[in-house]
């Protein structure tokens, strides 16, 4: 598959430059998107991620939120792969994140409105920025661990929340944490679907063909929602 974007430079708001895949919409612009990574970094599924929502008529930041630690690190889904992206986002703090995002939201919000969406680490951060930056238009939030840890306050967004019922990382009382949470709030949702972590890449064995394609759709009602 060949690429649509390219690799940009954006500056932080401590005066960091950090690298950002962008990509522009196919035909008509509807809007932005902010896309969050997963631990490994903006990999070529993430790119390809980015492009998949840019060929429905999303402008697309992707942020590489590990640069201060390592610039432009991405790597595999082996144990040692695994082991170096854990220690990363440890040491990685959440405010660079957020800040980061932020960033990103007002590159694309002069245009029209802006989402949010991620995966993984991502999918918690997406929850987080939502719930601390305000323009967000909606978002989605894949399988964030972190989100359970974040629920006051809730994002005043429309958000959408997936989750897998066989996530080893994720117990389900962290989702039935969350579910009760967004069920008091009617703009929030969560799904669980019959799947693992992960469950959206392709790279990954826990991938689950029909848990993606349901996960999107849902994705692009809500979007749509807003527009």
């Amino acid at each position: 598959m060949t690429l649509r974007g390219q690799m940009i430079e954006l500056e932080g708001a401590d005066g960091f430059s950090f690298g950002a895949y962008h990509v522009d919409p196919e035909g008509k612009r509807k809007a932005g998107l902010v896309l969050i990574q997963e631990i490994f970094g903006v990999t070529t599924h993430i790119k390809e991620q980015a492009d998949r929502f840019a060929a429905t008529g999303y402008e697309v930041i992707a942020p590489s939120l590990y640069d201060r630690i390592e610039r432009g690190f991405e790597c595999d889904y082996s144990e040692a792969g695994v082991k170096r992206a854990l220690e990363i986002r440890e040491a990685h703090p959440l405010e660079d994140g957020i800040g980061d995002v932020e960033v990103c939201r007002a590159a694309l919000a002069g245009k029209g409105k802006v989402f949010i969406a991620g995966y993984c680490f991502g999918g918690s951060l997406t929850w987080i920025a939502a719930a601390r930056l305000p323009g967000f238009s909606a978002g989605s939030a894949y399988y964030g661990r972190l989100i359970v840890d974040h629920l006051d306050p809730v994002p005043p967004c429309p958000m959408i929340c997936h989750f897998g019922e066989h996530d080893h990382g994720i117990p389900m009382e962290f989702f039935h944490k969350v579910q009760a949470v967004t069920d008091r709030h009617p703009h929030l949702e969560t799904y669980l679907y019959p799947a693992g972590h992960g469950f959206q890449s392709d790279r990954r064995s826990d991938y689950h063909e029909e848990s993606d394609k349901l996960a999107w759709e849902r994705t692009m009602a809500l979007f749509e929602a807003q527009l």
